[in-house]
């Protein structure tokens, strides 16, 4: 099973899993899920997206109606939030894991930069051992309260920290066919006609999305190399009864997640610093190795930690492009010093390479 294999884990959790038809925050199947977790032992990281902050919003402050405007369904959210993150964090304490809050808005996903800041909260995260239970930022939405029900939110999500697994676990087994057993269709290779004609608008009572926003988050995670499943997770102990029992539908990608991320890397516009190196550099670089401080001659342009930078030769030739582990200034105190001065130098070491090679593209 994919899931026991993966190393990032992306868990997203629909309205009607963590909230009951009386807007009352389920208790005992959370519970349940962090037992399945709490069973990985620190083998994995795990995400978890959930929806239900304004499920809990309307619980607590006596609303019923259904049809909110956005102004005050991002009111709603407000309130909601703070007793979904709480509930979250007592839960999980009881078995020692920390947690952390992480708002996003669809413009962190999208723009380059704030979804490189993303990336590093959530590896700080993981190093910390803390799990991260991540929300759209509803307060913040200009035009609609939903990204999705979350889901192209958990989707880009996992885009962004390179996750190999996103797990839908929602009110319906996966996504049925239309024949009149209804059966699951257990495999998905590409989002074709076919496919889009399974849909089904139908939608619970706190939930935003249906099957419709499951298949755009299917896409996302299919063109990033990231595997999608849509299970049910009604039942307790979700993850364990998934893998149990296997009924779902695997959404499977199209390229590795390695792969996606060195398009994405390449596919920036510009890069927005350069950095020259020397021969011994330039060779190791072209044998798949990492580019070091040592190797260094010297570097133009200003850009901050995770930036794009371009790699060239003293004859200016294009070797590589890359995500940068070190700012513009910290690069230019390390440049042409051994791994093990950097910490001296700079007072800290966050990692020895100026750029690993998984994040970099050869020209």
């Amino acid at each position: 099973m994919l899931v026991e294999n993966s190393k990032i884990i992306v868990l997203k959790l629909g309205s009607s899993t963590v909230v009951d038809s009386k807007g009352r925050f389920k208790k005992k199947w959370v519970t349940s899920l962090i037992k399945d977790i709490k069973s990985y032992g620190k083998k994995k990281s795990f995400v978890i997206v959930s929806s239900g902050a304004i499920a809990l919003g309307q619980k607590y402050l006596k609303i019923n109606k259904k049809t909110i405007k956005l102004e005050m369904s991002q009111a709603i959210a407000a309130v909601g939030q703070i007793h979904l993150a709480s509930e979250f964090q007592k839960l999980f304490e009881k078995y020692k894991i920390k947690t952390g809050q992480i708002l996003i808005s669809p413009d962190d996903t999208e723009q380059r930069r704030r979804a490189l800041n993303i990336r590093r909260t959530f590896d700080n995260l993981f190093k910390l051992n803390a799990i991260p239970i991540v929300n759209e930022n509803d307060t913040t939405a200009t035009t609609e309260i939903k990204y999705g029900d979350n889901d192209r939110l958990a989707a880009r999500v996992a885009q962004i920290i390179g996750a190999d697994t996103m797990v839908v676990l929602s009110d319906v087994d996966g996504l049925y066919d239309k024949s009149k057993q209804k059966k699951i269709v257990s495999t998905v290779n590409k989002i074709d006609e076919k496919i889009n004609s399974l849909i089904n608008s139908k939608k619970n009572i706190y939930g935003s999305g249906g099957i419709s926003t499951k298949l755009d988050a299917a896409k996302i995670c299919m063109n990033s190399g990231c595997h999608m499943f849509l299970a049910n997770g009604k039942k307790k102990n979700p993850i364990k009864n998934m893998i149990q029992n296997k009924i779902y539908t695997h959404f499977t990608p199209k390229i590795s997640s390695l792969v996606a991320k060195k398009k994405w890397i390449i596919g920036s516009l510009n890069s927005t610093g350069v950095i020259y190196v020397d021969q011994g550099a330039s060779h190791a670089l072209s044998n798949g190795k990492s580019l070091l401080a040592a190797g260094i001659n010297k570097i133009t342009g200003s850009f901050n930690k995770g930036e794009n930078v371009l790699v060239v030769d003293h004859n200016e030739n294009h070797l590589a492009r890359g995500l940068a582990s070190f700012n513009s200034r910290e690069i230019d105190k390390i440049k042409g010093k051994q791994s093990k001065e950097i910490e001296k130098i700079l007072g800290y070491l966050s990692k020895s390479e100026i750029i690993h090679k998984d994040d970099m593209v050869l020209l």
